[in-house]
């Protein structure tokens, strides 16, 4: 019911920052709250920011103060704005989505659709 195909990822210097976007399609898109995750090589998929149909944001300790999350108006596009970059924050990064009763946010099994994913290196 739900499509999602990321944008944005490549590499940056430590330091720097990087924009991520996803787009959503499909009769439900507007239904589903929305979050990032990544996954670094031999480590498991985490989650890294969320945000629900009432705008309530959250993040993982690790990227707090430094990542934002943001969706657009019609709830089709999602954004992940990443500053102050650090070589940890390197992987796979996917947008996901799950439906607003299931929770809690940030924990993989509660997330229904993902995208394919967008690779982001940060380099010391």
């Amino acid at each position: 019911q739900v499509q999602l195909v990321e944008f944005g990822g490549g590499s940056a210097q430590a330091g720097g920052s990087l924009r991520l976007s996803c787009t959503a399609s499909g009769s439900t898109y507007s239904t589903n709250c929305m979050g990032w995750f990544r996954q670094a090589p031999g480590k498991e998929r985490e989650g890294v920011a969320d945000i629900d149909l009432a705008g309530t944001t959250t993040y993982a300790d690790s990227v707090k103060d430094r990542f934002t999350i943001s969706q657009g108006n019609a709830r089709n596009t999602l954004y992940l704005q990443m500053d102050r970059l650090k070589p940890e924050d390197s992987g796979m990064y996917y947008c996901a989505a799950r439906f607003p009763s299931v929770g809690p946010p940030l924990r993989r099994a509660a997330y229904s659709f993902w995208g394919q994913g967008t690779q982001v290196t940060v380099s010391s």
